[in-house]
């Protein structure tokens, strides 16, 4: 697996980190002024599930690179470009979330996500069966993630009186 697997693995945390870097001054204060919902966690453990599921979801697309063959060839294209869109994508919804604060364009994000997601595992089960199912965990946690995005949107819009 070194190095390749290594930096398919590594890869993803670049998007938490640099929204780590950019907008740690923000985060602590990522809900504040809406109702965040009891089961909401704190914004370091949202990171941290963030990172690890990232860390597996490289790992999955290391496996589908190595069993297509490594390099960049043709049959690479779709497997791993649809996983890069959904890569930008989900770094995208850190940004709404934790830098911008706006939770309506995270859920739409998040709902884009989740179909490129399963497009992928889709894509994917034929090529690595182990790999599709290690998007299951992360489509869980997005589950979690656009419900967290639909109370503070919808509270947003409806505050207390």
């Amino acid at each position: 697996m070194w190095p390749q697997g290594a930096i398919f693995v590594a890869l993803p945390q670049l998007g938490p980190i640099l929204v780590w870097l950019f907008a740690r001054h923000r985060m602590p204060g990522w809900c504040e002024g809406q109702r965040k919902p009891a089961w909401c966690p704190p914004h370091k453990v949202f990171l941290l599930v963030w990172t690890s599921m990232y860390s597996v979801v490289g790992y999955a697309s290391y496996l589908v690179w190595k069993d297509l063959g490594g390099g960049f060839g043709r049959p690479l294209v779709l497997p791993l470009g649809l996983y890069a869109v959904q890569l930008t994508i989900s770094w995208t919804v850190l940004v709404l979330f934790f830098a911008i604060h706006n939770t309506g364009l995270a859920l739409l994000h998040l709902l884009l996500l989740y179909g490129l997601v399963v497009s992928t595992a889709l894509i994917w089960h034929p090529i690595n069966k182990l790999a599709a199912l290690l998007l299951l965990p992360y489509l869980a946690w997005l589950t979690v993630t656009a419900s967290i995005a639909y109370h503070l949107w919808r509270d947003s819009l409806c505050p207390e009186p």
